[in-house]
């Protein structure tokens, strides 16, 4: 008189799917994102690593791992496996330090020059408009007093005024750690071998952003300001494909566009430069002012 074993089979798989999680906790097939062509390298393979990472990796962590491409070619797109150090590339998300980030970005260097005049810098009113008593109206000391059309301003803005303000270097650092590990955990992401391409045509770059479903947005980053002129060239007048030097990648560039695409050297760079904040002595002097004795 019990219930069949079938029957309790069939009930918990409309409860569960082939993963293991309840059906409400399923993201729909609609909403999952479609992975880019070549998807991320798995984790353990026998894939050559053409780059380890230069700084010793904390033994409970396992390094990243990315495809290395090239703008030499279209099929030039698995050259082999690059390894990323995880406290750059896999950090904790936190959104209210991206948020906090940009903030800071669009404002600490704002100047506002609004001002307005007051009742001491309009034009007229020596006198008094009419006598204290007797005209039936109400009394006034001049016509330039903020209660009049064309009188002065009372607390308003007397500009300019600087929005500036800075955020502690940690945070900063983090910023950029938060970001490298968005644009890599959502596979927006790219590293590249080096800036050549075959060609100075803008159209080549174009047709290869699209092979590669890289967005439409991208942004490319090397560590030398003196970039290979094909690539000068090919960008000069593009409005969706800038260049920028590491020493100037910021959060605000990288979540403007969509695709974050990187040279190993500056990979490099960027790891030498961000982890050193996390074994350093404390400053001698605020970090604001200029210091020379950077890594």
């Amino acid at each position: 008189g019990g219930a069949k074993p079938w029957r309790a089979l069939k009930f918990a798989s409309t409860l569960f799917d082939e993963s293991g999680l309840p059906a409400n906790l399923c993201v729909p097939a609609n909403l999952i994102k479609i992975p880019q062509r070549g998807g991320p390298p798995p984790v353990i393979s026998g894939l050559p690593v053409l780059r380890q990472c230069e700084i010793t990796i904390p033994s409970h962590l396992q390094p990243r791992k990315a495809w290395l491409q090239s703008l030499r070619g279209h099929s030039e797109d698995q050259l082999g496996v690059v390894d990323l150090h995880p406290d750059v590339f896999a950090v904790t998300p936190r959104i209210d330090i991206l948020h906090e980030v940009t903030t800071w970005q669009k404002n600490f260097k704002r100047i506002s020059y609004a001002k307005v005049k007051t009742r001491a810098e309009v034009r007229g009113g020596g006198r008094k408009p009419w006598k204290q008593k007797g005209s039936g109206r109400a009394r006034q000391g001049s016509i330039r007093s903020p209660l009049w059309r064309g009188g002065g301003i009372a607390h308003g803005p007397r500009g300019p005024t600087s929005y500036y303000y800075m955020l502690p270097m940690k945070v900063r650092v983090l910023g950029l750690k938060v970001a490298l590990t968005m644009k890599f955990a959502q596979d927006d992401l790219h590293i590249i071998d080096s800036l050549e391409m075959p060609t100075p045509d803008p159209q080549y770059l174009v047709d290869l952003i699209q092979y590669r479903c890289w967005g439409n947005s991208v942004l490319i980053v090397d560590v030398k300001e003196d970039m290979p002129e094909n690539i000068l060239a090919a960008t000069q007048y593009s409005k969706t494909i800038n260049l920028m030097p590491a020493i100037g990648l910021n959060v605000y560039s990288m979540l403007k566009h969509e695709t974050l695409v990187l040279t190993l050297d500056a990979v490099s760079f960027l790891e030498k430069k961000l982890l050193w904040h996390d074994t350093r002595y404390s400053p001698l002097y605020p970090f604001k002012l200029p210091y020379s004795d950077f890594p």
